[in-house]
């Protein structure tokens, strides 16, 4: 029997079916609805998710509160997608208590991903969960919680497929799961009137920071002040895996996220090492990497929506001067390497997910910018 996360691997991440909340709803049922034991803080907008759960979770543990989290997606390993008391949960022993009742529902990757967390944080008797939503909100399988406080980090262009075409319908979406009588922290102003619309009593303008909009989040829960001077490291989010030479891993994955990683980047020339999906602002993002460096080594990640390397180095002749192309991750890196230069990988956090499970890549996190 495959185990856990082989089966896991072996699920699309995709519905075929068109998104939609009946399948995750009548999953939960089965499981005896374990997202209503415990009130959450659900997470959405487009940058940032992963950063404001993983600090509003640390803001809450330290306020005395055993405290559960769900991210996505993860980078070093499944694991780190479900938390419990501020460290990773049993991620076999989670999945496990679902996957008899997904297989017979024929759930998907993220929606099997969700219920295990929701009932694991339910098992663990958590007082509070920190929820990052996955893809928009109002058919996102996080659509589900008891959640009196909603945070949208910030909004732009992406999936603009699945979610709509300018940055007031994206919003839209996200701002679905605004439940009636919640409070709404944003980072941007220009939502405060949409998250009226969609049910909120109260609307919490924060500062545009990760840290302001979890500070905002968590003493809103609490109802009291917090203490923000914490520290919290994110596997992939500008992490320092060499300093001589610089080896800088970031999974900026869209323009918006570059536009917050590149000025935060010591000031170096550097070789990069990218895969970028092809639903982003493919040419903008190139654009705005060249700034850093002339050398570029095109690469690909396992995720289907991927660029191809030789499609991104054809994409990117206008932005760089010196362009090579590998297929495979960790040869592009290794021979980046071997360049013996300030190194940056980034575009995609499936990138840096299909390096870190490589044991030839060596992976030793020295600081977080």
């Amino acid at each position: 029997m495959p185990s856990a996360i082989e089966y896991l691997e072996s699920l699309s991440p995709w519905p075929e079916d068109g998104f939609g909340l009946e399948r995750i709803q009548a999953l939960l049922e089965e499981l005896g609805d374990p997202q209503l034991r415990y009130p959450s803080i659900h997470v959405v907008g487009t940058n940032g998710k992963s950063s404001v759960t993983r600090i509003a979770e640390t803001l809450l543990v330290d306020a005395g509160l055993t405290v559960g989290a769900y991210l996505s997606p993860h980078v070093r390993g499944w694991s780190e997608r479900i938390r419990v008391g501020g460290r990773e949960a049993d991620f076999e022993n989670a999945v496990a208590r679902v996957r008899d009742e997904a297989e017979r529902l024929h759930a998907t990757q993220f929606e099997l991903l969700t219920a295990a967390a929701l009932a694991e944080l339910a098992a663990a008797g958590v007082d509070v969960a920190v929820v990052e939503a996955g893809l928009g909100g109002r058919h996102d399988a996080t659509n589900v919680l008891r959640s009196p406080v909603q945070v949208l980090t910030n909004v732009a262009l992406e999936h603009t497929d699945v979610l709509g075409t300018t940055r007031e319908a994206i919003a839209a979406e996200k701002l679905a799961v605004v439940q009636p009588g919640a409070t709404v922290v944003i980072g941007e102003p220009e939502w405060e009137d949409l998250a009226r619309e969609n049910g909120a009593e109260t609307v919490v303008v924060a500062g545009r920071s990760n840290l302001a909009l979890a500070m905002a989040a968590a003493e809103t829960f609490l109802g009291r002040p917090v203490d923000g001077h914490v520290e919290v490291q994110l596997p992939g989010r500008l992490e320092r895996v060499s300093e001589d030479p610089l080896e800088i891993w970031d999974g900026a994955h869209n323009l918006a996220g570059l536009g917050y990683a590149l000025p935060r980047l010591p000031s170096a020339r550097y070789v990069l090492v990218a895969s970028i999906l092809a639903d982003k602002d493919v040419d903008g993002m190139l654009a705005a990497l060249s700034a850093l460096g002339d050398r570029l080594v095109a690469t690909s990640s396992s995720n289907a929506r991927a660029l191809s390397a030789t499609d991104l180095a054809e994409r990117a002749r206008p932005y760089f001067g010196r362009i090579e192309a590998i297929e495979d991750p960790v040869e592009a890196l290794g021979r980046a390497r071997s360049l013996d230069e300030p190194l940056l990988v980034t575009g995609s956090l499936y990138l840096l997910a299909d390096l870190a499970k490589d044991e030839s890549v060596r992976w030793r996190t020295l600081a977080t910018g």
